[in-house]
């Protein structure tokens, strides 16, 4: 049998977080040292380990299959590869930001200035969009030094907490766009790469929608059960279960743990009891 061959970070802040993900769609790996490549021993793939900046390349060129890295890295490349998953992790904006003590009037503040950045085409982009006619100097590393060593007026660079940021004296002013990691493809894959990243995908989504959801339990008179059941809905229906005492039932139930804190207090209003939240390890709808 074929293997899909994956591409994914050997170091960076992807790195780990790509390993993850495979183990947690229960995918065994042996990465050793990371030379190279490793491939699973019980699913069809295998994994090299580059340089985030050549993973498009490998994959348009059919060397990797797929690839996992940072949806920036994508749009800069230029590539003709295919975007399949959005993976969740890696999240980041990349954002203008210039000296933190200058006067900042809007983006008509760029007009004629110069902006140092690693990511010439997507700023490129951005600023025709916008009207604005400003010089780019790129540059390969340490972007945040190049206003205070007179390189450029501004920067167009990744943020994540912006700390790096306020250490260099600056100040984000206008979020771009943003970033998260993601899966891309080739687009000459063959039926049976493609039937291998189909069975991978739908792992993949399995454990993403785990993650975004949670498992809850309460326990409730039988009077309220209608009005939590409004409030509390499952991914079709709640499960009711009685209890040993007469009058009172439990229910069970999925919900989106960001939805879970707008709603706790409505459902102890309702009646809710001994609520408890647990974690999901897959979920398959």
């Amino acid at each position: 049998m074929s293997r899909l061959k994956i591409a994914v970070q050997k170091s960076g802040r992807l790195s780990e977080k790509s390993l993850n993900l495979f183990g947690s769609c229960g995918i065994k790996l042996s990465n050793g040292d990371r030379k190279l490549m490793t491939a699973s021993s019980n699913f069809p793939v295998e994994l090299l380990f580059l340089r985030d900046d050549d993973i498009p390349h490998y994959v348009e060129e059919g060397v990797a299959d797929a690839g996992i890295l940072g949806e920036n890295v994508v749009r800069e490349s230029l590539c003709r590869v295919e975007t399949v998953e959005r993976l969740g992790f890696g999240s980041c904006r990349m954002s203008l930001a210039i000296p933190r003590d200058e006067n900042y009037t809007g983006l008509t503040w760029l007009q004629n200035r110069k902006i140092a950045t690693s990511y010439p085409v997507i700023l490129k982009e951005y600023l025709q969009k916008e009207g604005i006619n400003a010089a780019i100097e790129v540059t390969g590393g340490s972007v945040e030094l190049a206003p205070g060593i007179g390189l450029a007026d501004a920067i167009f660079d990744i943020v994540s907490t912006g700390s790096t940021l306020l250490m260099n004296g600056l100040r984000e002013v206008e979020v771009v766009t943003r970033s998260e990691a993601v899966m891309i493809s080739s687009l000459a894959l063959t039926e049976e790469k493609s039937t291998i990243l189909s069975r991978l995908l739908f792992r993949i989504r399995a454990v993403k929608k785990a993650s975004e959801n949670k498992y809850i339990l309460l326990n409730a008179p039988d009077k309220a059960i209608t009005e939590i059941i409004s409030i509390l809905p499952g991914m079709k229906s709640p499960t009711v279960l009685p209890l040993a005492i007469n009058g009172w039932s439990s229910l069970h139930s999925v919900i989106q743990e960001d939805e879970f804190w707008e709603i706790i207090n409505k459902l102890k209003e309702a009646g809710a009891e001994g609520i408890l939240v647990m974690p999901i390890e897959k979920m398959i709808l």
